[in-house]
């Protein structure tokens, strides 16, 4: 069986994209990388449903999505709990469900986090571009006619049935990453810290910011106290290239954590969030409130070296049986004791509502 109309968009929400782990090569000529925001959660999903782990899923925003099968599938549902319902009844995240042909699915409304990620066994079908099927919604090109998707869209996937078996697998609770409404976020300082005095770089790691409501794709914009350059120097600097999770400062001294599309920037950056971190897994215990030093390069690498062996432990378990088991304990993921932590606050909820209900209505 070849590719196959699978799945039906009824209603898109604010921002549904096809999104896989991104492009990556393509920054000298200005090309962003795009894909997931929660790589962790889109593995994992694809894993679930027998996919690689690299294949393409629906990113959806806040809520709103409705979708019907086409016909007999596998899905799973990872990332923020935004409420997934089937045919008007609770769904279970990080499982693997069987869609029968007719069968609906509607996203309700976030209760933690933003972002959810929806994977398809045998992947969503469209066009590779510069070897990737991540929509980059600023120059349009990826995902479905690089934009996002739109009441009436089709679909396909390769071979959806013969991903069936897959149904049934749950990932254990215990690796589930948490998604609270106040992060605290372990980051490393630089590369331009120097630009900052000593009481700047202090205030930076004591205070608490608010994510505002201007923040999307390309970055999250922080209110708080105002990060002050240091004197006499000019508010930008020449552009150069920036990675993801990269915190800009602008002239305003108001934050800016960098995601996926963009790749390069004239700001000051005063310190970057660890790769582990930037998955969006910001699960935090309270005891972590208190650190207020440096991560080190080698406790960073060594995060992100444990978030992989995860990843590779699940990768086996999906080949060796259909039904996944859920007894195997969580290496621990954040072992350090020495990190920089900024305190970030959620989304003003309701503001989201007023969102929501006029989404809903339109």
């Amino acid at each position: 069986m070849g590719s196959v109309e699978t799945l039906e968009i009824l209603a898109p929400g604010p921002l549904t994209t096809v999104q896989d782990l991104g492009r990556f090569g393509f920054g000298r000529y200005g090309v962003a990388p795009s894909g997931a925001l929660d790589s962790f959660s889109l593995r994992v999903g694809n894993l679930l449903v027998g996919n690689r782990e690299d294949e393409a899923c629906l990113e959806i925003t806040l809520f709103g999505l409705k979708l019907k099968a086409l016909t007999d599938a596998v899905i799973t549902i990872t990332g923020a709990d935004i409420q997934p319902h089937l045919n008007g009844a609770p769904l279970a995240m990080w499982c693997s469900h069987i869609l029968k042909k007719g069968d609906t699915l509607f996203f309700r409304g976030l209760k933690s986090g933003c972002r959810a990620y929806l994977a398809l066994g045998g992947g969503i079908n469209v066009p590779s571009v510069l070897r990737s099927k991540s929509t980059n919604l600023s120059t349009k090109f990826g995902g479905l006619k690089g934009r996002p998707l739109q009441k009436g869209d089709l679909l396909p996937s390769d071979a959806p049935h013969d991903h069936l078996k897959a149904g049934g697998r749950c990932f254990d609770p215990k690796w589930i990453p948490s998604y609270p409404k106040h992060w605290v976020l372990k980051t490393v300082f630089g590369p331009q810290d120097d630009h900052f005095t000593e009481e700047a770089k202090r205030l930076f790691q004591q205070s608490s910011f608010n994510v505002t409501l201007h923040s999307d794709r390309t970055g999250i914009r922080l209110a708080g106290p105002a990060i002050q350059r240091k004197a006499g120097m000019e508010e930008s600097i020449i552009s150069e290239g920036m990675v993801s999770g990269a915190i800009q400062i602008p002239g305003d001294g108001q934050p800016i954590i960098i995601l996926g599309e963009l790749v390069t920037g004239g700001y000051r950056k005063i310190a970057t969030v660890i790769g582990a971190e930037n998955t969006s897994t910001k699960s935090s215990d309270e005891g972590e409130h208190t650190a207020k030093i440096t991560v080190r390069l080698n406790e960073s690498g060594n995060l992100i070296e444990q978030e992989e062996t995860l990843i590779e432990m699940i990768r086996d378990k999906a080949r060796e049986i259909p039904q996944v088991e859920t007894n195997i304990s969580r290496p621990t993921l954040f072992s350090f004791k020495t990190p920089i932590e900024v305190e970030v606050k959620g989304y003003n909820l309701k503001k989201l509502k007023e969102i929501r209900k006029m989404v809903l209505m339109a």
